[in-house]
């Protein structure tokens, strides 16, 4: 399949969401530098079905078949983008690339004035792709309690700090 378009999330996209980010995360496990370190498990379908109540994720399908997706929750005047993934076997067709490209013109349209997101930051497809889309490091973290408490979290996990990062990508 190579024909595939992007619509606004709906409920019953949450199973396949689910679906999608185990399938996605085997890059994760498969990654030669990550040995050793813990994938934090996938968002259940009811954790995806509240995010897609708040209007803000989109859904990449081919045919009628989940494909991909952006995963997003407003908070104030921000979104933080959750999750945003694409199923293996159609990775490298530009798919997370419009996937955010979209969701960049929803907020927009939606008064948000940016997107946040935590990362792997030295992982390519993670915050090395987000800076080619805009996004930038925050280094300064005291400033963005919320994205602090996110890289906490997922040092408590077990993930490494000196790898992760927080990003966002200023809109107006």
């Amino acid at each position: 399949m190579t024909d595939w378009s992007l619509r606004l999330a709906r409920p019953e996209d949450a199973d396949a969401f689910h679906r999608v980010e185990e399938d996605a995360a085997k890059l994760l496990i498969n990654e030669p530098s990550l040995e050793g370190i813990p994938v934090p498990p996938s968002r259940s379908a009811d954790e995806y079905r509240e995010m897609i109540r708040q209007r803000h994720c989109l859904t990449a399908c081919a045919e009628d078949e989940v494909i991909g997706f952006a995963a997003a929750r407003r908070i104030e005047r921000e979104v933080h983008l959750h999750e945003l993934s694409v199923a293996t076997a159609f990775q490298n067709k530009r798919i997370g690339a419009t996937l955010l490209g979209a969701l960049k013109i929803d907020c927009r349209n939606a008064g948000i004035r940016a997107i946040t997101l935590n990362t792997y930051r030295d992982i390519p497809w993670n915050a090395p792709f987000y800076e080619r889309h805009g996004f930038v490091i925050i280094e300064d973290l005291e400033a963005y309690p919320r994205l602090a408490k996110g890289q906490d979290a997922a040092v408590e996990f077990g993930l490494p700090r000196d790898r992760r990062c927080a990003m966002i990508c200023f809109l107006d």
